[in-house]
């Protein structure tokens, strides 16, 4: 048994766990899908076009990466790994879940070429998301 199992069996408090709670892929690919998201708004706002149907489809896809990196932190705090600060945590998780339906909100409003350009930056603000969570998770926050 490594030592710090045995100086918790001797205490009976449970180990802290830190270290990453969500799978690597799924941080991966979840920023992989936000930057072509972002990729796709931008090239679609530098050709003057307004948001297209494919938009759409693109925040759906990456709203289904957001839930499931959502589901499975919050089911790993459950279970017991911790994070330094919990509150930005929170508060990080809310601005993941909130950012690609505003952003599909705000560019329904302005159906312009800066419509497209609001999409991307959101995809480029959930890729920035995935990396503070991450972060916040490894404790070099």
């Amino acid at each position: 048994m490594p030592p710090r199992r045995q100086a918790a069996a001797a205490t009976g408090v449970p180990p802290v766990s830190y270290g990453f709670a969500v799978p690597e892929f799924l941080r991966i690919a979840t920023a992989a899908v936000a930057l072509a998201l972002a990729a796709f708004g931008f090239f679609t706002a530098w050709r003057g076009r307004p948001p297209v149907r494919a938009h759409l489809y693109g925040v759906a896809v990456l709203e289904l990466f957001v839930l499931a990196l959502v589901i499975t932190t919050v089911v790993s705090w459950a279970r017991g790994h911790r994070v330094h600060e919990p509150a930005t945590l929170g508060g990080y998780l809310f601005a993941f879940l909130i950012v690609p339906p505003a952003g599909v909100g705000l560019a329904r409003m302005e159906p312009t070429r800066w419509g497209s350009l609001i999409i991307g930056v959101a995809g480029l603000v959930e890729a920035v998301l995935v990396l503070r969570l991450q972060q916040l998770w490894s404790g070099s926050a």
